[in-house]
């Protein structure tokens, strides 16, 4: 029992030590040091179409196509980068210039459909 109450004491008193929440009075907010700077890719298709690929973190797409924007999540896959949204699926090689994109129809399957568009970085 001593030695819990002493462990206890131990454990108050180091929280003391810990950082007071900041109390920002002027209002304008801290950037916070997890946030990440947002890329943004443009393509052109073969077909003619331009996609835009904007990155706001490694792990999230916006792929904007024909007017729509979706939202897409990284995914697993063999090799460059796989982002999946509910009906679209949006797979890189490469970066910079000339890096390959292509556009999938994703299917309730959870698998890759025909492509829809067959993409260069410009």
């Amino acid at each position: 029992m001593k030695q819990a109450a002493a462990i206890g004491a131990t454990l108050l008193l180091l929280s003391g030590c810990a950082n007071p929440p900041h109390d920002n009075k002027d209002g304008a907010g801290e950037q916070d040091v997890t946030q990440h700077t947002q890329t943004v890719h443009t393509y052109r298709c073969a077909s003619g179409a331009t996609i835009t690929a904007i990155y706001p973190t490694t792990e999230s797409a916006e792929v904007l196509y024909q007017g729509r924007t979706y939202l897409m999540r990284s995914a697993v896959s063999a090799s460059g980068a796989r982002y999946v949204g509910d009906d679209r699926e949006w797979w890189t090689r490469g970066s910079g210039p000339g890096a390959e994109g292509t556009l999938f129809r994703h299917l309730p399957d959870k698998t890759s459909g025909e492509p829809l568009e067959v993409c260069t970085e410009s």
